[in-house]
């Protein structure tokens, strides 16, 4: 699952928490739960933080997005 649909899912748990069992929402939370654990943060210089900031506030997406967008653009 990507970290997309896991959102997506949180959101939708959410809106139907009544109607949901908790061995669903356990399920849902655990899925989450181990895609924070398993996200990795790269340690960055302070001014290529600062830059990958600016760009990707500039183009409305954010900083992982544009990350991803880079590292697409890099393999290829």
């Amino acid at each position: 699952m990507t970290r997309l649909s896991i959102a997506e899912e949180l959101e939708s748990a959410a809106d139907r928490i009544g109607d949901m069992s908790r061995a669903d929402l356990q399920i849902i939370l655990r899925r989450a739960a181990l895609m924070l654990r398993n996200v990795a943060g790269v340690p960055l210089k302070p001014a290529t933080e600062d830059a990958l900031n600016s760009i990707a506030a500039e183009m409305k997406i954010g900083r992982s997005d544009l990350i991803q967008i880079i590292a697409r653009m890099a393999g290829n």
